[in-house]
């Protein structure tokens, strides 16, 4: 709702805007061009997304996701704790974490909320905090990315010549995030848990 009332805001003031000035063609253009460039941009987002989606349907479909979590099992192990050890909560955080090493954050989504769901449930069985789902979503946010594959066709369709020269800053700037969400969470848990 806020949002769309931010848009209604910004085209009413840049008619006007463009009314006080005299540029209301330069307005009426930019707002022409500006959705096409949306829908090309859209586009070539979509195929980049269908592409990896499709190859994430194609590794749950073939096993390689179980043999996936059964290779991330100590990682996950270790964040998670026992819940990590719980079969159904490991190959939804193994699968979420695949797609979010590829880049892909909407093939991620559905398998991070069924491993937030699994680790709720898992909570409330054990009659503990849900400090596992809060977890899982500081990784998730603040993801590593191996292949960020959709800012590499956003830059692609912007011209660029080699969209992913940007790797090692992208791997840098994802590990120390993870890190860095890792380590406030851990502390904020300790400062606010309820005595």
């Amino acid at each position: 709702m806020f949002m769309s009332k931010l848009l209604a805001v910004l085209l009413l003031l840049a008619v006007v805007f463009g009314a006080l000035t005299g540029r209301m063609p330069e307005v009426s253009l930019a707002a022409v061009s500006g959705a096409r460039q949306a829908v090309e941009l859209l586009i070539s987002i979509a195929g980049s997304t269908c592409l990896w989606s499709a190859l994430m349907e194609v590794m749950n479909r073939s096993g390689l996701s179980a043999r996936i979590a059964s290779a991330l099992r100590p990682l996950i192990v270790l964040l998670f704790g026992r819940h990590g050890r719980d079969e159904q909560a490991a190959e939804a955080i193994s699968q979420n974490m695949a797609a979010n090493l590829l880049g892909l954050g909407s093939a991620a989504t559905p398998a991070g909320l069924r491993a937030a769901a699994r680790l709720h449930e898992l909570s409330q069985r054990d009659r503990i905090p849900p400090d596992s789902v809060l977890r899982l979503i500081v990784l998730n946010t603040a993801s590593v990315q191996l292949l960020p594959t959709t800012i590499a066709a956003v830059r692609a369709s912007c011209g660029s010549q080699s969209p992913y020269d940007i790797l090692p800053a992208v791997w840098a700037a994802s590990i120390i995030s993870v890190c860095t969400g890792l380590l406030a969470a851990a502390v904020l848990r300790r400062v606010w848990r309820k005595p």
